[in-house]
């Protein structure tokens, strides 16, 4: 029962973790598989730009996704 408990508290801590911070430019520096959500012009309205960082030698990979408004809060990056 303590189990059970236990991890009733800890999935009911974990649920606010799940919103996505989007970025207003894309970081310069980005450690391999990191993700970062970027608001870009490039996307159309109502997408984000989705940056996978890479390891040394290989470029990011970059994609249009949509993200629920619930999801997502706009923030600037910090340098």
């Amino acid at each position: 029962m303590r189990a059970f408990a236990l991890g009733l508290i800890f999935s009911a801590a974990a649920l606010p973790c799940v919103a996505q911070t989007v970025l207003k430019s894309e970081p310069l520096i980005m450690a391999p598989y990191e993700i970062a959500f970027v608001q870009d012009t490039s996307c159309p309205a109502g997408k984000v730009l989705k940056v996978t960082g890479a390891i040394r030698g290989l470029h990011r990979r970059k994609a249009c996704v949509s993200l629920a408004s619930e999801q997502a809060s706009l923030v600037t990056a910090t340098p």
